[in-house]
């Protein structure tokens, strides 16, 4: 599965992009960040607060309790603005 971050998220990460195998009982986004947070304290910081931020599976918008089985693509990112 490949994981995008975008903006601040990006930035603590540390990288733009990176290719994971979530264990099996990563079944929703909300698992698979609280799954990354693991991974680096870089990944710690980015998602210590998960209110903070909005993804998109497979590049369409989802809430944080989508299902990610079958996922190509996450994109975690926070939330956007217009104006």
């Amino acid at each position: 599965m490949r994981i995008l971050y975008f903006a601040w998220v990006r930035e603590r990460v540390g990288v733009a992009e990176e290719e994971v195998t979530p264990p099996a009982d990563v079944a929703d986004v909300a698992a698979l960040i609280d799954w990354l947070a693991t991974r680096s304290d870089g990944h710690r910081a980015a998602f210590a607060d998960p209110a903070r931020l909005r993804a998109a599976v497979d590049q369409a918008f989802v809430a944080l309790d989508a299902p990610v089985a079958g996922a190509r693509e996450v994109a975690i990112f926070p939330p956007v603005t217009g104006g």
